[in-house]
């Protein structure tokens, strides 16, 4: 028999929607083959002039493809692809790379190793004149934060002082949107923190819209302004990042943005019963319509459950793994009804293995569901 559990909410109020601006870039139809395979079957997407997106996805799933379609490194096989409203490929025109106003940074940000810091910078301004080079390469080492190490050679530089130069280099040209392949994929994890904001800042300071992809969530949700989450070369969601995390629109991306677990229940009046109690209707995301009997599955993250010890009839579950990740803990706990959930505790908390514990729904914020019919489309319970 479920516990009852309270569950009240203070649901935090979202920030307004993003005005939809000019769009400085779509994609329509769009699609890549390589021989028989089909990596981007029938892409749609567009950018808003001055934002940050990114592309989010596991490996093999077309972003990097994507992205390089847009540079003009890849030829489309179908749809277009526009610039400021202008096709760039599609209806019989293809624009070169050096021809499309795009900047590039490369994974390996490709710095010339034989030029200096500076030289890096100014080497796509070789067709200006001398003074307006140097004020222009002046202007961005001071953008990035190096102006004293203009001089230096790419070795002589650390990886973020080397990722700067390469941003910095990709703008010298002020180009229409800024292109970002997996920026921070190179650096140390204590440096990616860092850099994500000081990337930020520069790309926004500039003025110039980007598009970056990556396969690592905390990264697409730290620096975009939106993200789009691709699975198998399609689009499945693209929104802010508070609502792509809280209310995916797919197992997919709930599985995959962030981990989560997946708690069976079953519409019933005003609420829906649970093996952790009764929730509020209003405390699930859109479920105000739903008839009574449906079964569904609510998302819970580690943050929107606790487990607190318990002992015989009160217990509801028990504790199969734990997972020390140094300021906290992470306790997967098998439940009696069969569903598996994961709880971060801080790291004072200590729960042994076989623990008999009682789990309760603590989230300040509505709780996205799942038709239960659905429920193949990723492993019950937990992700790993």
């Amino acid at each position: 028999m479920a516990n009852e559990h309270p569950f009240t909410t203070a649901t935090a109020r979202s920030p307004p929607e993003p005005a939809a601006g000019d769009e400085i870039l779509e994609l329509e139809g769009v699609a890549k083959r390589y021989g028989s395979e089909a990596v981007v079957p029938d892409l749609s997407l567009s950018v808003r002039d001055g934002e940050i997106l990114t592309v989010l996805g596991p490996s093999g799933c077309g972003k990097t493809t994507t992205l390089r379609l847009i540079a003009g490194l890849e030829r489309p096989n179908a749809g277009e692809i526009r610039l400021r409203g202008d096709d760039v490929a599609g209806n019989g025109r293809f624009v070169p790379p050096e021809e499309r106003g795009v900047g590039v940074v490369f994974q390996e940000f490709a710095l010339f190793p034989h030029l200096t810091a500076r030289e890096n910078v100014g080497f796509a301004l070789r067709k200006r004149g001398a003074d307006e080079r140097e004020a222009r390469v002046d202007e961005l080492l001071e953008l990035v934060r190096l102006e004293g190490r203009g001089a230096d050679y790419p070795d002589e530089l650390s990886g973020g002082q080397q990722q700067r130069i390469a941003l910095a280099r990709a703008l010298a040209p002020e180009p229409e949107i800024l292109l970002l392949d997996e920026p921070f994929s190179n650096l140390d994890v204590d440096l990616r923190v860092e850099m994500r904001e000081e990337v930020r800042r520069i790309i926004t300071e500039a003025g110039v819209t980007a598009v970056s992809v990556t396969h690592d969530q905390e990264e697409a949700l730290s620096i975009s302004d939106r993200i789009a989450v691709m699975n198998e070369g399609d689009i499945e969601q693209i929104d802010r990042p508070q609502r792509v995390f809280q209310r995916p629109e797919s197992r997919f991306i709930a599985d995959f943005l962030g981990r989560a677990s997946f708690l069976s229940g079953a519409v019933r009046g005003a609420g829906v019963d649970t093996a952790l109690g009764r929730v509020l209707r209003d405390d699930v995301d859109g479920l105000a319509h739903q008839s009574d009997g449906t079964a569904i599955d609510l998302l819970v993250r580690p943050d929107d459950v606790t487990a607190v010890p318990a002992a015989g009839s009160e217990a509801d579950g028990r504790v199969v793994s734990r997972r020390y990740l140094g300021p906290s803990v992470l306790y997967r706990v098998e439940l009696d009804s069969g569903d598996t959930v994961e709880c971060m505790h801080n790291h004072a908390d200590r729960f042994d293995p076989d623990e008999r514990v009682i789990v309760r729904i603590t989230a300040d914020h509505e709780l996205a569901w799942f038709p239960a019919d659905q429920r193949d489309e990723t492993a019950t319970g937990a992700a790993d």
